[in-house]
């Protein structure tokens, strides 16, 4: 009978080694080769601190720290928990007015919650607050703050909201290094009950800062999970009911499996969003971390978040390692959603799009989009006028048409990528310096050509990874270039104090004067789309020399690449034909599809013939009619691998 039972017991971790396995990295399995069955982190680049998740129905929803970034505290919404929108923003600025803009302050926390039939956000800022909303899409109530008393004690910050299974709320509170606690929350959104003290979790600092605690249960366990601080670690403690008593608590160590991909991104999540079941049975939560592998260090972007399998092993939950190659997606629909990136605009609506923020509540007041239709004008007054977006990628050419008659050097008006703090900046701009120029302007490297279009001029700025390259047009279409890329690598790297806490913007700028923009575009499909700047993507791998590599497939079944959010046109200037830089050591054919390679378009195939080796050939393509923001897939074809190494691909 104990051979029958250590029988079992052993099949029992062989399966479910397998089972950790099919949760890490897909299997390999031909129908991956042929649909979006996989992700790669992070679902949401770019500066995404402190998340928080929560699941209603077929829904899920996102919020965490905004910091100084106004409007404060954007939600955003998914469907299958790799493809997020923004769909609305808490705090506007007209009603923070006891909120700090120093960077750093601003609004901590954003925990997103539903409980007693409405949505609920809890914040910090100089205390603990809620606004409530019947829609995660808005309108919500302006804020109303926490009350405390001399039991429960200060409420501090990054604290979330538990609900148990009878529906009751906890606010999970967190203050300083030490002070960890439970306390039930009433249908008015105040603390009710008695205090449930957790102080013992972290007494002896065991858990670095022990922040943003979040807590989820299963099979009768309640679970609690801290983080150490923003270099990293995460941990779980366990128990049968909800109770001050620490030797009711067990403590089972480090939430993650060890690492063992030494080509992991992100290599430190923590500050996870409570672990939560889907429908099929998985287990899932997502977490931050900073970008850095060996020293190519992209920490400048800030706190990215990624999507992690959750593994139980019997009550015990591990999440997954983080791993640098594709992870099986979870089983849902993504409704139409497209990947995150930085999103273009025509400026045609009287107010910014969800996506856009500011660096300071005053610059609230310093734009229009009423003034001329289809502009938006930025009315700078001592102090830079911006509009800027979180910086989600390596690659991607962003485009604006702007329109400034620079008669000194105070007036300036462009591209703006800032740090969050905004003591690193690139500035690409019309502007005056003996006469009318064109100017790239970052740390003491300086580009800049003469302006000869005249008050209205095309900008482009390039990046490729960490190389800034800048253009100016008088027709959008034909480029001038400013000279030789410059290094963004002060701005991308760590920053002293984290960078203030928060990651890159770019966006728009102006100074001295008012200046116009007739739009902003990121990624243009005009441009060159250097292939290796794709954002998820399976059987394929970056090869060749230089500082670009080539993409090219490892499988006989073929393999894909996907490029997010690239911009066709608005229905005026649409492409006609896509080129596809490559070379080939013999004959196939590649298929362009968007948004999907199952439920999306085909755009088009297009025939590759043998170039030899190390020879580049643009082969051609023409496409349907298309316009508009879309992912952009290329499918290279089932046979021989390693046949064709795209370099890039660009429409026209």
């Amino acid at each position: 009978m104990k051979r029958y039972f250590k029988w079992l017991t052993g099949i029992g971790i062989f399966l479910l080694s397998l089972t950790t396995m099919a949760q890490n990295s897909a299997v390999d399995s031909s129908a991956y080769y042929n649909e979006v069955s996989t992700y790669v982190n992070p679902v949401l680049p770019g500066d995404h601190p402190d998340p928080t998740l929560l699941k209603v129905g077929d829904d899920f929803y996102h919020c965490g720290s905004s910091f100084h970034f106004t409007p404060y505290l954007p939600v955003y919404h998914s469907k299958d928990l790799v493809h997020w929108q923004v769909i609305s923003r808490i705090v506007p600025p007209a009603i923070a007015g006891w909120v700090s803009d120093k960077p750093s302050a601003g609004i901590w926390q954003g925990a997103i919650t539903y409980f007693y039939g409405s949505y609920w956000i809890y914040f910090s800022a100089s205390g603990q607050w809620f606004c409530k909303s019947s829609s995660p899409a808005g309108p919500w109530s302006a804020p109303v703050q926490v009350k405390s008393n001399p039991v429960t004690g200060p409420l501090g910050y990054d604290n979330s909201i538990f609900v148990d299974d009878d529906g009751k709320p906890y606010m999970v509170i967190k203050n300083g290094q030490k002070v960890n606690r439970l306390q039930a929350l009433g249908p008015d959104g105040q603390l009710t009950d008695t205090v449930i003290n957790l102080d013992w979790i972290n007494a002896k600092l065991q858990y670095s800062w022990a922040e943003g605690p979040v807590m989820c249960k299963r099979n009768g366990y309640y679970y609690y999970f801290p983080a150490g601080d923003v270099s990293g670690g995460q941990y779980v403690l366990r128990a049968t009911a909800l109770i001050s008593d620490s030797t009711k608590w067990e403590r089972l160590g480090n939430f993650f499996k060890p690492i063992t991909d030494p080509h992991v991104r992100f290599r430190s999540p923590n500050h996870i969003a409570a672990p939560f079941q889907l429908a099929d049975g998985s287990w899932w939560t997502i977490g931050q971390s900073y970008e850095r592998v060996g020293n190519n260090d992209w920490s400048g972007k800030g706190r990215q978040t990624s999507l992690y399998p959750v593994i139980w092993e019997g009550d015990r939950p591990w999440g997954a390692a983080p791993v640098s190659t594709p992870i099986q997606r979870p089983d849902l629909p993504n409704a139409g959603i497209l990947w995150r990136s930085v999103q273009s605009d025509y400026f045609n609506d009287d107010t910014p799009g969800a996506w856009w923020h500011f660096l300071s509540k005053k610059m609230d007041g310093r734009y229009s989009l009423k003034a001329r239709k289809g502009w938006l004008q930025l009315l700078p007054d001592t102090s830079r006028a911006h509009l800027v977006q979180k910086e989600t990628d390596h690659y991607y050419a962003a485009v604006t048409k702007v329109e400034l008659d620079a008669s000194d050097t105070a007036a300036k008006a462009g591209i703006y990528l800032t740090n969050g703090n905004q003591q690193v900046n690139v500035r690409l701009y019309s502007g005056y310096d003996n006469g009318k120029q064109i100017i790239l302007k970052f740390d003491s490297a300086i580009r800049q050509v003469p302006n000869r279009f005249g008050k209205t001029v095309w900008l482009k700025l390039e990046r490729n990874e960490h190389n800034l390259s800048a253009y100016c047009s008088g027709d959008g279409k034909n480029w001038t270039s400013l000279g030789a890329p410059v290094s963004a690598v002060n701005v991308d790297k760590v920053q002293p104090n984290y960078n203030s806490w928060v990651g890159t913007s770019i966006g728009l700028f102006a100074e001295g004067k008012p200046a116009f923009f007739d739009q902003f575009i990121c990624k243009d499909g005009f441009s060159v789309m250097p292939a290796a700047g794709y954002s998820n993507y399976y059987g394929v791998e970056k090869t060749g020399q230089g500082q670009t590599p080539a993409v090219t497939n490892t499988s006989k079944h073929g393999g894909w690449f996907m490029i997010s959010g690239v911009e066709l046109g608005n229905g005026k200037n649409i492409p006609g034909k896509v080129d596809i830089e490559a070379t080939a050591t013999g004959n196939g054919k590649l298929e362009l599809w968007l948004d999907d390679l199952k439920n999306g378009t085909l755009l088009a195939t297009i025939p590759v013939s043998a170039t030899g080796h190390n020879v580049t050939t643009t082969f051609t393509g023409k496409p349907g009619k298309v316009s508009g923001r879309h992912d952009l897939y290329i499918k290279f074809p089932a046979g021989q691998p390693r046949t064709i190494h795209i370099n890039n691909i660009r429409f026209r």
